[in-house]
């Protein structure tokens, strides 16, 4: 327990540092002025928490003030640490009872889908769990020669296609080749695309629905990989995703690269979407599944 406090302590330092480190300066032995709200107002959004999420979190905030009678800018620190939690909520149990599951891993451009999935097959092989890789990233070669390598060295077959070949055909193929198997868990890594070009995302939607043919109820997890590192532009990717495809839940990579951890809060808030695991380091275990209060206790430098 303590290596894995120890870890998101570390992967969230420089988000600690570059932002909410200077809210922890703020906060001292100083009386609680309007200057003390314009600053913490500042600072929230400079920590990606979005306008409309610091917003929230200002009048909350000020009410506790004035039902506690706080007077002092050092009693903000423990309201607001718990005001940051309550809008934080545990990852679900994931539900794997079907057999097989098919994950649909989605995102932008070099959000890092491929290493996740790999990430995520050894995570579940650990488990005891047998897996299956889709390489429906038909666009992109080294994407599909990256899973193969994960592959061989996780002992995890990979169902590719022809260079430049019809993704939702990948996909279909892979769902088929699991339930012949008797697999638990079939992850199928997409091509990134820009949220922003249309026709991208009705191809998403085809490969969501060609998966669905394959295999009634499926897919039942789609997961969006999100880089922490683009801050609040994950947000405006998030709803393009959550418009298009049934999102399921969140997957954050980079974290650790990111000072920008503050948009997870906009994330959750906004958009309702449960964060399942989060990115703290390169290494294959270092995909952790989503603590609220070890995120809260990292950011905090606590």
């Amino acid at each position: 327990m303590p290596e894995i406090l120890s870890r998101w302590k570390t992967g969230l330092s420089r988000t600690s540092k570059a932002s909410f480190g200077r809210i922890a300066s703020l906060l001292g032995a100083t009386e609680i002025t309007n200057h003390t709200w314009d600053e913490l107002e500042a600072l929230l959004i400079q920590a990606d928490l979005g306008v409309e999420t610091t917003s929230s979190v200002l009048v909350s905030l000020k009410k506790i003030v004035k039902n506690a009678g706080m007077t002092r800018s050092s009693d903000l620190r423990s309201a607001l640490r718990m005001e940051l939690r309550t809008r934080l909520t545990a990852p679900p149990g994931l539900d794997f009872s079907s057999q097989p599951n098919v994950v649909l891993l989605v995102g932008v451009n070099g959000s890092g889908k491929t290493t996740t999935a790999a990430k995520l097959g050894m995570r579940f092989r650990a488990e005891g769990k047998s897996v299956l890789f889709g390489a429906a990233d038909t666009f992109r070669a080294a994407a599909v020669d990256q899973l193969q390598v994960w592959g061989e060295r996780l002992g995890i077959q990979v169902v590719s296609g022809a260079p430049e070949s019809d993704p939702g055909a990948v996909a279909y193929n892979s769902v088929q080749s699991g339930i012949s198997r008797g697999l638990d868990i079939i992850l199928i890594d997409t091509a990134g695309r820009l949220h922003t070009r249309f026709n991208l995302m009705e191809e998403l939607k085809k490969v969501q629905r060609v998966v669905g043919k394959a295999m009634e109820g499926a897919p039942q997890h789609v997961w969006l990989v999100l880089d922490a590192t683009t801050g609040q532009n994950a947000l405006t990717q998030a709803k393009a995703f959550k418009d298009a495809v049934r999102i399921t839940g969140v997957i954050l990579s980079k974290l650790d690269s990111s000072s920008r951890g503050g948009m997870t809060f906009a994330i959750q808030g906004e958009l309702g979407l449960p964060i399942l695991f989060a990115g703290l380091g390169e290494k294959p275990e270092d995909l952790a599944p989503f603590d609220p209060d070890a995120f809260i206790d990292g950011i905090l430098g606590e």
